[in-house]
């Protein structure tokens, strides 16, 4: 029977492993946008403005229902997220292809209606982002409780790689040399292979979430009878094989013990995580350490753009893709192997003979890291502020805000879920996400206001560290800030995660 048992784990863990891989490359369909905005302008005559909107009605689409995807899987289980992710990603990828497909071929203007209708797609495929992102993560996370660093690394690196391999599918596909991404073909592509892929691995997170069901309720048994024993053998000293002093099994022998007991996750309502005021300082901490980091990313081009070349020959647009790719290779290779190293260092606690503890020796708290990422941006961000003052300088920034990005996102599903429960990861995920998006929001407006006040009269961009000199002073200032919260946290929480 266990060789059964061991047997049909072994399959369920490959079968989540390779679903949770098929959602994440083929879920980040809504970063296709910068491939069909020259289409879109060339075809529908959209201007910037509207161009800007449809792709913000993306982006700000995986935000506003983060927590009621998030515990919509913590209720019914990640394929429910998955089943949303396939028709809304079907019906948005599908209605956009139509409606670019019947657009006349000779007008002047896009009309108003499919301006709108543009944005409402783009909508719906920002919120199939976002129930894709969430299905893949926590059936990885859940499925892999004792790995967690690993699992949410892996799974969060090849969601990270999606847009870049969806991007060569439209160039070698769908784009034929000297002219324009074939929009309707290449969202039609999208609306079906996102589609079924989701469809598939919703039933296999379906499958898996009964055949985790069975084996919680075997480990339930297990452990109500290792509980028996237990009580059992410290009523009676003896039944160990003795005095229980000098026992080889007895808790007392260094050399024997294989786990050590901590305090339980708080398992809550939200409005009991509301008045955990702790939950509050990881939101700041969230605040000013991914909005600063969001920031960054988003206005990378400009910033590298405002500087001059190391040499009057030098290649700006080489230059700003080259840092582009520099920041996605460090946000990647950061989240698969920040997430083995957390496990390795600060292994999560779980349930054990009836007794949350550590399965393994720690070395340090995971909140370490979370000090370690705040010190990485103020670091990055003062080399800014000193040593860069070409377009081939920037590199470091590009490096340390790679790292303190992907470190972020890989370390918070194990911080979370040992302080208030795996049963509400998904859901307390989703609230911990509304700060990475409010701080998002203020840090890029505050650079975008710094850098419009000092656009010189006549230009239509801002030019030299002036532009950004005093957004990365603040951000200086809010990164140290940060390290006091995680500081604060660590000294709450060191025992504990």
């Amino acid at each position: 029977m266990r060789v059964a048992a061991g047997y049909g784990n072994n399959i369920r863990s490959i079968l989540t492993c390779c679903a949770v891989a098929a959602n994440a490359i083929c879920g980040g369909g809504v970063y296709s946008f910068p491939l069909i905005a020259p289409a879109l302008v060339e075809h529908l005559k959209l201007t910037q403005p509207q161009l800007t909107t449809i792709a913000l009605a993306g982006m700000a689409g995986q935000y506003p229902c983060a927590a009621i995807v998030g515990t919509a899987i913590d209720r019914y289980g990640a394929w429910s997220c998955s089943f949303a992710a396939a028709i809304l990603y079907s019906l948005g990828f599908s209605l956009f292809a139509r409606d670019v497909a019947q657009a006349p071929p000779d007008a002047v203007f896009a009309s108003d209606g499919l301006f709108h209708r543009l944005v409402l797609y783009f909508v719906m495929i920002g919120l199939a982002t976002a129930c894709s992102y969430f299905s893949l993560l926590f059936a990885a996370t859940k499925s892999f409780p004792q790995y967690i660093g690993v699992a949410s690394g892996t799974s969060m690196s090849i969601f990270g790689l999606s847009p870049l391999f969806l991007s060569l599918v439209a160039s070698k596909v769908f784009t034929v040399p000297g002219q324009t991404l074939d929009v309707p073909r290449y969202f039609t592509w999208l609306a079906v292979v996102a589609g079924s892929i989701h469809i598939v691995t919703a039933v296999i997170f379906r499958a898996n979430k009964h055949m985790m069901h069975g084996t919680t309720e075997q480990a339930k048994a297990v452990d109500a009878d290792s509980e028996a024993v237990v009580h059992a053998a410290e009523e009676e000293p003896l039944l160990a094989g003795g005095n229980a002093d000098d026992s080889e099994d007895s808790p007392t022998n260094s050399a024997n013990v294989h786990f050590m007991p901590v305090e339980e996750p708080r398992e809550g309502s939200t409005l009991d995580l509301f008045r955990d005021p702790y939950f509050w300082i990881l939101s700041l901490w969230m605040v000013l350490i991914v909005g600063a980091a969001e920031m960054v990313v988003s206005n990378l081009g400009t910033i590298v753009l405002s500087l001059p070349p190391s040499s009057p020959g030098g290649n700006t647009t080489t230059n700003v893709s080259s840092q582009v790719r520099l920041l996605s290779f460090f946000n990647t290779i950061s989240r698969l192997i920040v997430g083995p190293v957390a496990d390795a260092l600060a292994p999560v606690a779980s349930r054990l003979d009836g007794v949350w503890a550590f399965s393994r020796k720690r070395y340090t708290s995971r909140v370490v890291f979370m000090l370690g990422t705040s010190l990485l941006l103020a670091l990055t961000f003062g080399w800014l502020e000193l040593g860069v003052r070409t377009q081939e300088s920037v590199w470091p920034l590009s490096v340390g805000t790679g790292i303190a990005y992907g470190s972020t996102f890989t370390i918070l599903p194990g911080i979370l879920s040992s302080i208030w429960g795996l049963n509400h990861l998904g859901r307390n995920f989703g609230y911990i996400s509304y700060a990475a998006f409010v701080g998002t929001t203020v840090f890029s407006y505050l650079y975008a206001f710094i850098a419009s006040r000092h656009v010189a009269p006549g230009e239509t961009a801002c030019g030299g560290v002036k532009c950004w000199q005093s957004t990365f002073g603040i951000s200086i200032g809010t990164s140290f800030l940060a390290c006091f919260a995680a500081f604060v946290l660590w000294r709450q929480w060191k025992a504990r995660v």
